[in-house]
């Protein structure tokens, strides 16, 4: 297996938008951040894109991104993935000097899931922002058992733990902090996904025939549906977690 960058290998741009390496559920497509920003990682943050290679084809990804953070871990905001997609891609064109870099998306391919990759890729992200002398890797975390628990908030989710009583219940939590990631605070505005209740009855196969909250295949929170005004919206929390990489202290 070989690990690259987007950079080394501008000719995988395609490959890394291929079926089994785009995330679901469907909802996540709909985010008005991503569909402004996401392309950009291509054009102007390709050293930060990684692909994990097997004989040719790429089986995982990892996307991340530089920007610029003067807070404290604590002021690390409830917009989650949202901020760190706008705000790098912002600090981009205004030209300030990135001084810390954040993991967007890890996928596995379905055929290679449990097999580890998923600790390597976050491995390569850590690898990719210590490389541009970054000190921490910032990580606004969707974890990915929190869906059959959609009625229970992300606070107290986040705080679940296995039988040991130490290690996180959420596998993808557990992921990071195996890999001495610190498991910071919820960002509970992560992503905000707004539709007509029919886009809502397509990305979801749900009818959705009167107001109210809607459990949605996928969703980590229910879809909040306001038929007389004809929107739903889903705002997804995430978890805040926080790779030192360098031999500072950590704050």
């Amino acid at each position: 297996m070989e690990l690259v960058t987007l950079a080394e290998r501008p000719d995988l741009a395609e490959a890394l938008g291929n079926p089994d390496l785009m995330p679901e559920p469907e909802l996540l497509y709909h985010d008005a951040v991503a569909a402004q920003c996401w392309p950009r990682l291509v054009t102007d943050f390709p050293d930060y894109q990684v692909a994990l290679l097997d004989q040719g084809r790429v089986i995982a990804k990892g996307h991340s991104i530089p920007f610029q953070w003067d807070g404290t871990d604590a002021e690390l905001p409830d917009q989650g993935w949202d901020f760190v997609l706008a705000t790098g891609v912002a600090d981009r064109d205004a030209g300030r000097m990135p001084n810390a870099a954040s993991a967007l998306q890890i996928v596995v391919a379905k055929d290679r899931l449990g097999t580890g990759l998923s600790q390597l890729m976050v491995r390569s992200l850590r690898d990719v922002a210590a490389a541009h002398a970054l000190p921490v890797l910032y990580a606004p975390v969707r974890p990915n058992r929190k869906d059959r628990y959609p009625l229970i908030p992300m606070e107290h989710y986040a705080r679940w733990t296995l039988k040991d009583g130490t290690e996180p219940f959420d596998p993808w939590l557990r992921v990071h902090w195996r890999l001495g990631g610190r498991i910071l605070h919820c960002c509970q505005e992560s992503m905000m996904i707004s539709g007509a209740v029919a886009e809502w009855e397509e990305w979801t196969g749900l009818a959705m025939p009167a107001s109210g909250q809607y459990v949605v295949p996928g969703g980590l929170v229910p879809v909040e549906v306001d038929h007389p005004r004809d929107i739903g919206r889903y705002i997804e929390p995430n978890v805040w977690v926080r790779h030192d990489l360098g031999d500072g202290p950590a704050e």
